[in-house]
């Protein structure tokens, strides 16, 4: 199939540093095994025994949130703390929905009359408040984050009574190293709810780091850990499941939009049904299979629900000295208030950019207008950053 491609040049010095920097000690450390972290969170939870929490998830909650978010729960019920496992988005991946239904996990999405002043405090979990709506309503509502715990790069947002943010390549590993430290409950134990809880984290594992490839030490100690609970039949009715006709459409624009060059294969979808936004990470990831191919870029702009617009991204490398938070926060930049449109860990990211005052119409020619110019401003940030020139590409 043709595909476009555009000339490159080397990337500015401080573009470069942004995006490459130098390995540090702390990322060669192997971040499972970790007794004294697993003390800390019982100490923490020993502090809030009986309370009410809010476990805060980020808008499209993936696997490993999920399962983390259950995790949480499970073991927070342990000391009396009762909890909800909240949403603002949608759960619209497949895989998702399944993991959802087949293992009967308790998450609820947000509506507007759910009374969030009712709980003690607020954890968010696989993020740090820039990924959910639920950061500036849990504000107004003045319920105090008490926790986070996570695996992005530190976003800076939230300042939580107590975190636990380890550069590993899924949360499922810390809650998988909680669990290991036999200070809570032990999974052997054969309940049914603990072989799910295993099976859950063992799939968030498997999704995050795309079947084991982007996985580091920690990740592999876990697996080993959640191999002797985990319902192998379970994980694959999870995996069983095809993908929709709205993702298979998503991937197929972003095979002919695509622009290719020095190893990047970016492309924006245009209009992207919000039951169909897990298409854009599953069409980053197909991208990303081409040869030649070690950073792949979707992007597209949500719409039809409630007129609500925004221009939704992912990211993933397999470039070993792409730092990709660095890098979509140097091609996209912050809000007004100083928030960063996205962020990232090792490997993959997300950006999120609300399109604002242009959302809403569904006339047809004003939308055309609206995604030319979102998707030229944005294209021409992120070639910018990976040190691409912005000449028509050729057909």
């Amino acid at each position: 199939m043709p595909r476009k491609t555009t000339t490159a040049k080397p990337p500015a010095e401080s573009t470069r540093e942004a995006a490459e920097p130098a390995a540090s000690a702390e990322s060669s450390k192997v971040w499972f095994g970790d007794d004294a972290r697993a003390a800390s969170f019982r100490a923490f939870l020993e502090a809030h025994r009986d309370e009410t929490h809010i476990i805060a998830l980020q808008d499209f909650p993936d696997p490993d949130a999920i399962a983390a978010g259950w995790a949480y729960g499970q073991i927070a019920a342990g000391f009396g703390i009762t909890t909800d496992i909240v949403y603002e988005g949608r759960i619209s991946h497949q895989e998702n929905l399944a993991l959802v239904h087949v293992l009967e996990v308790p998450v609820v999405r947000f509506t507007e009359n759910m009374p969030l002043d009712r709980y003690d405090g607020a954890v968010f979990i696989d993020n740090q408040g820039t990924t959910t709506r639920l950061t500036d309503r849990l504000e107004a509502a003045r319920v105090p984050t008490l926790a986070v715990i996570d695996h992005h790069a530190r976003q800076g947002l939230l300042q939580p009574e107590w975190s636990d943010i380890r550069p590993v390549g899924a949360v499922a590993t810390i809650f998988a190293d909680y669990l290991r430290s036999g200070l809570f409950f032990t999974l052997g134990e054969k309940k049914p709810v603990h072989a799910a809880l295993a099976t859950a984290l063992m799939h968030a594992l498997r999704s995050e780091t795309n079947g084991f490839m982007r996985a580091g030490p920690a990740e592999y100690a876990a697996g080993q850990f959640l191999s002797h609970y985990h319902d192998r039949d379970l994980v694959e009715r999870i995996l069983r499941v095809q993908r929709s006709r709205g993702t298979m459409d998503v991937i197929r624009v972003a095979l002919t939009e695509r622009v290719v060059a020095e190893g990047f294969s970016i492309a924006g979808v245009g209009y992207v049904r919000h039951a169909d936004r897990d298409a854009i990470p599953q069409a980053t990831d197909f991208l990303l299979t081409e040869e030649n191919v070690n950073t792949a870029i979707v992007f597209g702009i949500l719409a039809g629900e409630g007129g609500r617009e925004i221009v939704v991204g992912s990211v993933r490398t397999t470039r070993l000295t792409l730092d990709v938070d660095a890098f979509i926060k140097a091609s996209l930049g912050a809000d007004a208030r100083g928030r960063f449109y996205g962020g990232g860990r090792s490997g993959a990211g997300g950006f999120e950019i609300p399109v604002g005052f242009l959302e809403g119409s569904a006339e047809a020619d004003q939308m055309k207008l609206k995604w030319e110019a979102f998707n030229q401003q944005i294209m021409g940030r992120l070639l910018r950053a990976a040190g691409i020139n912005e000449e028509t590409p050729d057909e």
